[in-house]
């Protein structure tokens, strides 16, 4: 592998979670896969910009959108009982990488602090917006519609300055 195929492939840690949250989420991790898992409720999907997306997640990938943020990627992931097999373990949002995305991902480390992972891929062009606790999916969607409309606010008062 090349040195530039590898500086693409990684990732940059930007949260901080201290180190007894990564332990607590290892413990979660492992208890998650051992649970038995049935399934609650089918997965909601809606059509968004030409892509299906979770409908937990609409909202917030539209006022992201009229914030001048481009998404990439989103997925409500499931809480642990929901779906538990054929969707992500985790909700998570990618963005592309603008000073506008950067100015959002500051404005949700913030404002959601030890809730959210944040890794940013150099090589890419993208954070990869997550939540950090494990079945925390429908409160990390929650959070994000929150901090997007609080953003998109923001950034239609002039109090953002997106170039």
């Amino acid at each position: 592998m090349k040195l530039h195929e590898q500086y693409e492939e990684q990732e940059v840690l930007l949260s901080e979670q201290p180190a007894h949250l990564w332990r607590r989420r290892k413990q979660e991790l492992m208890q998650w896969t051992e649970r038995h898992k049935q399934v609650v409720s089918p997965k909601q999907t809606a059509i968004w910009n030409g892509v299906e997306v979770d409908t937990e997640l609409v909202s917030t990938l539209s006022l992201l959108f009229k914030a001048g943020v481009q998404t990439e990627f989103s997925c409500a992931g499931v809480s642990p009982l929901d779906e538990p097999v054929d969707h992500s373990l985790y909700a998570y949002v990618t963005l592309i990488h603008s000073t506008a995305s950067e100015q959002f991902v500051t404005y949700a480390l913030e404002r959601m602090k030890n809730r959210l992972l944040v890794t940013y891929e150099p090589g890419r062009g993208r954070y990869d917006l997550s939540s950090f606790f494990i079945g925390h999916n429908r409160s990390f969607c929650w959070w994000m519609e929150r901090c997007a409309l609080d953003f998109k606010r923001r950034n239609d008062a002039g109090e953002v300055h997106v170039v």
